[in-house]
């Protein structure tokens, strides 16, 4: 028995003793004993007080043996209490809720930050990259094991429930996130997920994972903006492997070096955005960041145009692609307010 339900059976059990010592003093006491003075007699007795007794027992031997059996009984019950509760605080139950309360108030607080569902090797990844990168994240997973496991290397904030629930993804802050990627071991599951985060989120990012490549399809229509097939992935991966070794080893350096993080990273100029309007040079972008901005695309367009000359004269909504570490990028996002 958890040490939780421990102690709900103690308190149930000390409040049928309790109730037990009421009726008991009332019947045996006859005529003589109101509920108020059955009350106190219990209550003394429980806590073992020492206090007289309300009304004199020496004439009422059934009374007096009902007290003594009673006496006992509450010490026991008192006993099993006291257990009870020292195994709920040190078996880290206490410490478990206080926790996740903190835990509820921190993910409460977060704003644009992201969801992933799911805790395989595909969803570890990710954290990992999360974490590098120094993005606000909220892992949903079912399984505490799996979720102890992702959180060895350091703390993380997590929703231990199905995902596939929607008080499960309001509780991760839904409403709130910019993106959602599901990572969970079948294509139904990342599917039913879609479909619930796009319901509660019209406008949040989901990116699924597909393992079976005729399910794309399936989850665009369900409200993906990007499905990941791990087949294809892997298939481009090795070919590339293949035919462009060092440009794969460049990238795996980018990935996995520890010391500097570096990333293809992204930035939109937004509404009223001080680079609106000026040219690449004016706004000294890679000069004031340390950043190198590698590409552009217009607002709306699908195409790129990459290394951009220094006089292309920004516009909002451009979304500018660069080669910058986190703390770059943060930087990035200081200069535009």
């Amino acid at each position: 028995m958890g040490s939780r339900r421990r102690v709900l059976t103690a308190l149930l059990i000390f409040a049928a003793v309790f109730l037990l010592g009421v009726a008991g003093f009332k019947v045996l006491g006859g005529g003589e004993w109101s509920l108020l003075d059955s009350v106190y007699m219990t209550a003394i007795t429980i806590g073992t007080i020492g206090y007289g007794e309300t009304h004199d027992l020496s004439a009422n031997p059934a009374a007096r043996a009902f007290t003594t059996v009673y006496i006992f009984l509450c010490l026991g019950t008192i006993a099993y209490a006291v257990s009870s509760i020292t195994a709920f605080v040190v078996e880290g139950e206490l410490k478990n809720i206080l926790g996740r309360r903190k835990m509820d108030k921190n993910i409460d607080r977060l704003s644009g930050h992201y969801i992933v569902c799911g805790s395989d090797e595909t969803a570890m990844a990710v954290v990992q990259e999360l974490i590098q990168t120094k993005k606000p994240f909220v892992l949903v997973e079912p399984d505490k094991g799996r979720i102890d496991k992702l959180a060895a290397p350091g703390p993380l904030l997590f929703v231990q429930g199905d995902p596939a629930e929607d008080s499960v993804l309001e509780q991760a802050g839904i409403g709130r996130a910019k993106g959602l990627i599901a990572c969970l071991p079948t294509d139904e599951a990342n599917l039913f997920v879609t479909i619930s985060a796009r319901s509660l989120n019209p406008q949040i990012r989901i990116v699924s994972k597909a393992i079976d490549p005729n399910s794309n399809r399936k989850m665009a229509k369900a409200g993906a903006d990007s499905v990941i097939s791990t087949t294809f992935i892997g298939g481009m991966r090795m070919v590339s492997e293949m035919i462009r070794p060092a440009v794969t080893t460049f990238l795996d350096m980018m990935l996995r070096e520890r010391d500097r993080v570096l990333r293809f990273d992204e930035h939109t100029v937004q509404a009223g955005s001080p680079f609106a309007g000026r040219t690449i040079a004016e706004t000294g972008l890679e000069e004031r960041t340390g950043a190198l901005l590698v590409a552009l695309r217009r607002g709306g367009a699908k195409d790129f145009a990459f290394n951009p000359p220094k006089t292309t004269v920004l516009a909002e909504t451009d979304v500018l692609v660069f080669i910058a570490t986190p703390d770059m990028m943060r930087e990035l996002e200081s200069l535009t307010g």
